[in-house]
């Protein structure tokens, strides 16, 4: 039997300024907690101050109670991919955080994920941050209309496999379409080819988010039911921005420039 393809939601300009909006709540709340991440900080700290930012905001929490979830962001340490639940526990020198944060506004959803170096890290670590951050940007250069969908994902893998190290990329986790809810369709996977699935038009609007490692991308999930590791031990990274397909090329919802800084002219008029 054929499967039909389920229609992308597409926002109309007006909509797309309410998922600004509620993407500058999350770079908010994103900076903040970059701000205090230290040794000797905890994920619940954390959590806490991301929960005040967006709640003196006037938004919600888009992680607290989704599917159960238990907090207000993801706190994924060293081996740890994505779904890191925050916890009491210190936040050790040398660490790679990763930090995933998603907030509702007016119902309408922004979502971003950073990873940040505890005070000195190893070479190793500061390079696999580095190249997930520029895999992120080159796929979101590509959310521009004429595209088609999988030339995100192969530009972040064109990215990776071009760097100096044999990194892994997590297939099992992917970005996704994002509105009126957190997840939609369609999945944004991290790979390749180009030139396949559904052509970009204005009015898509999704969230691009590799996930990568310095060793083995096989993963396992721990007995909380959330917390995603790698099986051999090795670091991963993780970096997310929401972005807008517009007439004149990708707006990325939460980056408080609107993607100037990374995607120079290619970035949406409407960043200016």
């Amino acid at each position: 039997m054929f499967r039909r393809r389920p229609a992308l939601q597409l926002k109309t300009p007006a909509q797309i300024e309410l998922m600004r909006a509620a993407g500058l709540v999350v770079a908010d709340a994103l900076d903040a907690v970059v701000a205090a991440v230290e040794p000797g900080v905890t994920g619940q700290q954390l959590d806490a101050i991301a929960e005040e930012v967006i709640r003196g905001a006037g938004a919600i929490p888009s992680f607290l109670g989704y599917h159960g979830y238990p907090a207000s962001i993801c706190v994924s340490i060293d081996n740890a991919i994505v779904h890191g639940i925050p916890n009491d526990h210190a936040i050790h020198e040398g660490s790679l955080v990763s930090v995933d944060c998603g907030a509702i506004l007016d119902g309408w959803h922004g979502d971003a994920a950073v990873t940040v170096a505890v005070g000195h890290v190893g070479r190793g670590a500061a390079q696999l941050s580095d190249v997930t951050r520029s895999a992120l940007w080159h796929g979101l250069a590509h959310a521009r209309p004429g595209a088609r969908l999988s030339d995100i994902g192969a530009a972040v893998e064109r990215t990776v496999r071009g760097a100096a190290h044999d990194y892994g990329i997590v297939r099992e986790y992917v970005g996704h379409g994002i509105g009126t809810e957190m997840h939609m369709d369609p999945d944004v996977p991290n790979v390749g080819p180009a030139g396949r699935g559904p052509q970009l038009v204005p009015g898509v609007v999704v969230a691009v988010e590799p996930m990568i490692t310095l060793g083995s991308p096989a993963n396992t999930t721990l007995d909380d039911d959330w917390t995603v590791v790698t099986l051999d031990g090795s670091l991963a990274a993780h970096w997310e921005h929401t972005v807008a397909v517009t007439e004149t090329g990708p707006w990325v919802l939460t980056a408080r420039d609107g993607g100037r800084a990374e995607l120079g002219d290619g970035v949406s008029a409407l960043a200016d």
